[in-house]
């Protein structure tokens, strides 16, 4: 396939162009020529040197990653963004890259992910930032005990980092509000919404307050851990559109 009529493909089902005033990612392709054929495709969480190599091993044409390289525009290309963009350019790699789209996305996204793997009906959008949103939120199918929250998502740790949970909301955890990554600053908006638990992947020393005044059960599942799911789905995609793909797992135990 033709990178750019793949990129295409990938910004308009990612909505790419909703999030360009919200996001300091340059969402999009990052690092790529006019003119390129795509093969193979490889999909991983980060744009790092270690799965730069992977993908140049795995004879990838492009490596599309939740985590890019160009946050908020590049100044100058030394140091390490130098040494990413060298390396991509060396072994003949196209760069996409899908932040908050991919978190946001309905289906495609992290936070759609997760709130599948917790079994959660009635699905919304939840994570206000601008005018689009960066989560979702829903009611579980069967009401969680903490206990019970903590070993579903355990079961996507990666890295030895076992998911963490402040325990200030009701013994029965039925509304779940998620922003994956980094998301407890919509602690509120999980408030509001009638939330009893926010599930995020890290936090920040001031949520245990926070939580604890309001009631509110805090889950932390790891920031890698929770951004894994959407760019699975996405590799899927990709797969149904006749690329090959493969996926590349560097997990950072945080």
């Amino acid at each position: 396939m033709e990178l750019s009529t793949l990129v295409d493909r990938l910004d308009d089902r990612l909505r790419t162009g909703e999030y360009a005033d919200v996001d300091a990612s340059a969402n999009g392709l990052q690092v790529g020529p006019d003119d390129a054929t795509v093969e193979r495709a490889a999909f991983a969480v980060d744009a790092a040197a270690a799965t730069i190599e992977d993908a140049a091993a795995a004879g990838a044409d492009l490596l599309v990653t939740h985590h890019g390289l160009v946050w908020g525009g590049m100044d100058r290309v030394t140091g390490r963004e130098y040494d990413a963009v060298a390396a991509l350019v060396d072994h003949d790699i196209a760069l996409y890259v899908s932040h908050l789209p991919l978190d946001g996305h309905p289906s495609l996204g992290n936070a759609a992910g997760l709130a599948d793997h917790l079994d959660l009906d009635d699905q919304t959008p939840f994570g206000t930032i601008g005018p689009v949103t960066i989560g979702r939120q829903g009611r579980a199918a069967d009401a969680y005990s903490t206990d019970d929250l903590r070993e579903r998502l355990s079961e996507l740790a990666t890295g030895g980092r076992e998911p963490q949970v402040l325990e200030f909301g009701p013994d029965e955890i039925e509304e779940v509000a998620i922003v994956t990554g980094s998301g407890v600053d919509w602690l509120d908006e999980a408030v509001a919404s009638g939330a009893d638990a926010l599930v995020t992947g890290e936090g920040k020393q001031q949520v245990y307050h926070e939580a604890r005044e309001a009631g509110i059960t805090v889950a932390l599942g790891g920031h890698y851990a929770t951004e894994t799911v959407g760019v699975e789905r996405l590799a899927d995609l990709v797969a149904d559109w006749g690329v090959e793909t493969t996926s590349l797992s560097h997990p950072t135990g945080l």
